[in-house]
């Protein structure tokens, strides 16, 4: 009974309680408060896709992978964790088993339970305010980060409210409009230029730094709406380049670097940016923007692409998307580590996949004889992984959907041979001609669906079991090439989509704040804490 009453209690309220002759007293987080601050920053990092099996490659990677760029000190993440406290979400929407981003990035910015698909709606389609929008209403400056698509489901959650979240048009001019958000930096340019958008011949300012990034102007607007125009008279910046990020000198700003998504985890690890700030950038001019308000703000920056490597079943891109993650998040830590007055929060929407490195038959190990007193032969039964795979993965040099692009060459599909030449000239694991074929075979789509974004092909690439759980069929050649390199990785993927696992959540700050985050919650819950703890309810 004891336990229950204190669970019920806030962590601002102690009570001399007198119960079965046990009293309750202060705590040491409680006197922590009296002396501190109250919380004035919350920076919440989401890894899309990313369920402790990613946290795991990472953390694999960074300490003990033989040639790993950590060398063999822990990521930024673990640093975190163990700094402060972890606990773990599930994710699940108001009435189904397994997630999408939008439903589950609004249940985090809401701390309402939603609907699948659904963009800052309860489940009934109502409007609810976010952390973000009430961080703008108590006087704090407010950001969103992602290296995909501003308009895409994780930031849109936090800053708009849509049925779905495929109406990014909409979600574009309601996040500039609400005038709720006061650095925004992204990709997804498509969705701010008006449909058959051209330069005008006497060049504006901002017309001239749009055409000075070199960025397609291809647009998906089905109208003639100007939001970039609609967003300079809102007051902000507007910015289309790195250099340009750095060199803003307004507190609002709107940075759109890709057309579409930025540049994915391997090439930011080889440094071709198409001129884009990394994650990293980012976020380090967000937080210097931000904090230069007294009354503190909210900032959620996304590592996107971590969920699309998982749907690709791509575990080389993986790791890299973790990387680029990892290093945005040592950034905050950076500028956080030593603060009273902030909290940050590392957690994910779900997990992608069913990603996990796994033993095998294949390739036993041969026997070897140790240098111990018995001089005892060790040869173990299976194949449990050599730590050299996780280089491997790390020297890959394209993604699968730029390995499928090249090979292709322009063609509907690609030679096997063609294939084979092009997978192998850029990853550490190889395949051969039957490999090819097995991705390039085709089978009838047995959930044809006339007019489906997704589903509406009468053929996909042929998957011998789970067929129903890869349901992005144009990326199912991603996925066979995956299949194809998974036993050579000691990997395996369960899945196409996501999974419910719960996911991480990994919390630094002051004690009394962030031991509200530890053990197990749901993302509705994660989402009432992280208000309790910005706003004080």
């Amino acid at each position: 009974m004891l336990l229950g009453l204190k669970k019920l209690l806030p962590l601002s309220v102690v009570l001399p309680l007198s119960l079965c002759g046990c009293k309750l007293i202060e705590s040491n987080a409680y006197q922590e408060k009296i002396s501190s601050p109250q919380i004035k920053n919350v920076i919440l990092l989401i890894g899309d896709g990313m369920g402790p099996q990613q946290v795991g490659l990472l953390e694999e990677y960074a300490t003990r992978a033989p040639q790993s760029v950590y060398q063999g000190e822990s990521s930024a993440i673990a640093k975190l964790a163990n700094q402060g406290v972890t606990g773990l979400s599930l994710h699940g929407p108001a009435d189904k088993l397994v997630v999408d981003s939008a439903c589950s990035a609004t249940q985090l910015a809401t701390g309402v339970a939603s609907g699948s698909e659904m963009i800052g709606l309860n489940r009934a389609g109502h409007k609810v305010p976010t952390i973000l929008q009430k961080a703008k209403a108590f006087g704090k400056s407010t950001g969103l980060v992602s290296d995909t698509r501003l308009t895409h489901a994780t930031p849109a959650a936090f800053a708009s409210h849509q049925i779905h979240r495929s109406m990014e048009n909409a979600i574009a001019e309601q996040m500039v409009l609400s005038d709720s958000v006061d650095v925004m930096l992204s990709g997804g340019l498509r969705h701010f230029i008006p449909k058959a958008y051209v330069l005008s011949a006497q060049q504006t300012v901002l017309e001239t730094k749009l055409a000075n990034s070199g960025l397609s102007l291809k647009s998906k607007r089905q109208d003639s709406n100007n939001i970039l125009q609609q967003a300079e008279n809102q007051g902000y910046e507007l910015v289309f380049t790195k250099s340009q990020l750095l060199e803003a000198q307004r507190g609002r700003i709107l940075g759109l670097f890709a057309n579409s998504a930025m540049v994915d985890g391997i090439e930011a690890s080889n440094k071709r940016y198409l001129g884009q700030p990394s994650l990293r950038d980012m976020t380090e001019v967000a937080i210097k923007k931000l904090s230069k308000n007294p009354k503190g703000f909210f900032l959620m920056v996304e590592g996107g692409q971590i969920d699309w490597a998982g749907h690709n079943n791509d575990a080389g891109t993986l790791l890299h998307e973790m990387l680029k993650f990892d290093s945005a998040v040592e950034s905050v830590l950076q500028w956080a580590n030593g603060r009273d007055d902030t909290v940050v929060i590392v957690t994910a929407d779900h997990e992608t996949g069913g990603f996990g490195f796994s033993y095998s038959g294949m390739n036993l190990p041969q026997a070897v004889q140790l240098d111990n007193l018995n001089r005892d032969v060790y040869k173990p039964n299976y194949n449990f992984g050599e730590l050299a795979i996780l280089d491997k993965l790390y020297l890959q040099k394209r993604s699968y959907a730029e390995m499928w692009k090249a090979a292709k060459g322009g063609k509907a599909h690609p030679e096997a041979e063609q294939l084979v030449e092009i997978v192998n000239q850029n990853s550490e694991f190889k395949i051969d001609n039957t490999d090819a074929n097995a991705i390039l075979a085709e089978q009838k789509n047995a959930f044809f669906k006339r007019g489906h974004k997704s589903l509406g092909l009468k053929t996909a690439g042929k998957i011998n079991d789970f067929a129903p759980f890869y349901v992005y069929l144009n990326e199912r050649p991603l996925n066979l090439i995956g299949r194809a390199l998974a036993a050579k990785q000691n990997i395996v993927w369960s899945t196409g989509t996501h999974t419910h696992t719960p996911v991480g959540v990994f919390a630094l700050g002051p004690s009394y704040a962030i031991e509200q985050f530890n053990g197990l919650h749901t993302h509705v819950e994660l989402g009432k804490i992280m208000q309790r703890v910005l706003f004080g309810y």
